[in-house]
């Protein structure tokens, strides 16, 4: 698999519901679970030499709509990682104090240090989604911030933060499925809110709010990828595909002792 085929070009227009949100004819899971197992392998040990090394920064946007998988993908592909050097930054509606603000006061603190890896589930990018859906800001307002992103993200970049993003690609008739399930079984019941009713009355408007956002914000410096995400199993491969990919163009390496250590024995 080319991870370039997932990639969505700054400026190149594009239809998510011309882009299959399942694995190609062909691709099953049992030959994937094994690759899938192996790239996770190798994002741990470069976490770990990442969190040694404290040079290096990484930054994962995720975005879905509800029931995208943004959580089962955080668990599988992330949660093997160490703790240590991982943080969730996740964004729920801002709070009084966080509206006094700038849209992205409340983004910038939550960026990743040196060494770290930081998930943001949901993000800046709220601001020109919910806030265009639900008409919770003027159209200029909400356009203008595509700008600020943009330059949110150069800055970040410049001062050496690796950027990926990723838009987990669901189809209507898998979220549809994903609900059904939370009412279905009881265990799911603390996931369901009313609200993903009226939600996902707006499928359509969502839809053309991702394909907009995520056109005006792709750069070499912070990709975009929409990951076919209907099934979880090829979700979790693509993602770490790319994870693994990107954190190899960092070609870190295990820092030096400090010390000469060749001569010390343990008693």
């Amino acid at each position: 698999m080319d991870i370039s085929d997932l990639r969505i070009h700054h400026g190149a227009k594009f239809d998510l519901d011309a882009i299959d949100t399942r694995a190609p004819d062909g691709v099953t899971k049992e030959e994937t679970a094994p690759k899938t197992a192996a790239l996770i392998e190798q994002l741990v040990q470069h976490q770990e030499m990442m969190w040694a090394g404290n040079a290096h920064r990484l930054l994962i946007v995720l975005q879905a709509t509800d029931t995208g998988g943004k959580d089962g993908t955080i668990r599988r592909v992330i949660g093997p990682l160490n703790s240590q050097g991982v943080r969730i930054a996740s964004f729920k509606a801002p709070t009084p104090l966080e509206l006094a603000h700038d849209f992205l006061w409340r983004v910038h603190s939550q960026a990743p240090g040196n060494g770290e890896i930081v998930v943001f589930n949901r993000s800046h990018y709220e601001d020109v989604l919910i806030a265009r859906v639900h008409d919770l800001v003027p159209e200029p307002q909400w356009r203008a911030r595509y700008d600020h992103i943009r330059n949110f993200e150069r800055l970040i970049s410049d001062e050496g933060t690796t950027v990926v993003k990723f838009y987990l690609h669901i189809s209507r008739g898998e979220q549809k499925q994903r609900l059904q399930s939370r009412l279905d079984e009881p265990e799911k019941h603390w996931k369901f809110n009313i609200a993903d009713i009226a939600e996902r009355a707006k499928w359509d408007d969502y839809r053309t709010a991702f394909e907009d956002a995520i056109t005006e914000t792709d750069a070499d410096h912070a990709p975009w990828y929409v990951i076919p995400a209907d099934q979880k199993w090829y979700r979790d491969f693509l993602v770490a595909s790319v994870l693994e990919y990107t954190i190899k163009q960092l070609e870190m390496s295990w820092p030096a002792p400090v010390e000469d250590l060749s001569k010390i024995l343990i008693n």
